[in-house]
């Protein structure tokens, strides 16, 4: 697998320029599956995702894979444009799920935390009720930290974690619609 970059992208395009010496190195070599329903390849895919990290998530983007010309037999123009298009729209259908799970997971620990924050706001008062000395006042001081801890996880899922995971999901989207060249020469 020998890399390229954006060499020779029409303005505005960011090119994906990929060479292999067969048209299989694309693919995994454990999906039986046919060409155009195949995962590709573990490094190629990261090699693509990394590349079209390097532009903007609705940068129109153009694959060119460069193949030997006896490849050409495997029809690789439609077959690569078809695994390619599958591949990325169903990882971008992940990455969704990904997304909501995290915003759901966000929600359900946002009402924990927050009956957690009650719970505690609420000890703390019966604390401060109880009296006065160095050990409640200690005491009362601990259950207002430890109950805006447990909040710091459901605001850090709702406010931050879901976004790289959306970032994600729309390169994949973009990857899914890119335009796809294959070139077969000697």
């Amino acid at each position: 697998m020998s890399a390229g970059g954006a060499r020779g992208a029409a303005p505005g395009e960011a090119r994906i320029e990929l060479r292999l010496r067969e048209l299989a190195q694309l693919f995994d070599s454990f999906d039986p599956a046919p060409f155009h329903e195949k995962d590709l390849d573990r490094d190629a895919e990261e090699f693509i995702a990394s590349w079209a990290r390097e532009y903007p998530v609705d940068a129109p983007l153009v694959f060119r894979l460069h193949l030997p010309k006896d490849q050409e037999r495997l029809e690789p123009q439609r077959t690569v444009q078809d695994a390619i298009r599958n591949y990325f729209t169903y990882r971008a259908q992940m990455a969704g799920l990904e997304v909501r799970r995290t915003q759901q997971l966000g929600r359900q620990s946002l009402g924990i935390g927050v009956l957690f924050l009650v719970g505690c706001m609420l000890l703390r008062e019966l604390l401060r009720r109880l009296g006065a000395g160095d050990f409640l006042h200690i005491g009362q001081e601990g259950l207002l930290i430890l109950g805006w801890v447990a909040m710091w996880r459901p605001i850090e899922l709702l406010l931050y974690d879901w976004r790289p995971q959306r970032r994600m999901q729309r390169t994949y989207e973009n990857l899914g619609r890119m335009r796809v060249e294959v070139q077969c020469s000697d």
